[in-house]
């Protein structure tokens, strides 16, 4: 299962690299592990204002994109599903790109806090359930331009 929804997803992906791997661009996210690689088309929130609407209202997203939450430093975070219609996993990153947790199918409209557990730079949101899919985990590296390419643990 892990591997079709991996290569489902690598299908899905348009743009890349001379020798096969992601180009890294502000609007794909790349993931790896010793469960395999993935990549998602992202929407990238900066800002405080696009942070705080994030998904909220959207009935459905297809299952190769994501929400990719940027924070200038390093910090305490945590999110909700106010507003939010559809389960998403929430995949918590380090500075490095280094997912440090998983949230698995946070329930829509829930208001309880989902904190990352520990400085955060990143937070990866995608459709409920495709992180177990997947087998993403804590450990796993993300790769994206937003990481300082000098301290990122997978580089562009």
């Amino acid at each position: 299962m892990r591997a079709l929804v991996a290569l489902a997803l690598w299908a899905g992906l348009a743009a890349t690299t001379v020798a096969g791997a992601p180009a890294c661009r502000e609007d794909r996210v790349a993931l790896r592990g010793d469960w395999g690689r993935a990549f998602f088309t992202v929407e990238v929130a900066e800002t405080p204002q696009a942070r705080s609407r994030g998904l909220m209202h959207r009935e459905t997203m297809p299952r190769g994109s994501g929400m990719l939450f940027v924070y200038d430093r390093p910090q305490r975070v945590a999110f909700w599903m106010k507003n939010t219609l559809i389960p998403l996993d929430m995949i918590f990153a380090d500075a490095t790109g280094t997912v440090r947790r998983v949230h698995h199918m946070a329930r829509p409209h829930d208001e309880t806090p989902i904190p990352g557990q520990g400085p955060v730079k990143l937070v990866l949101e995608i459709n409920g359930g495709l992180a177990r899919a997947l087998g993403i985990a804590p450990g796993a590296q993300l790769r994206h331009p937003a990481i300082d390419q000098d301290r990122a643990a997978w580089p562009c």
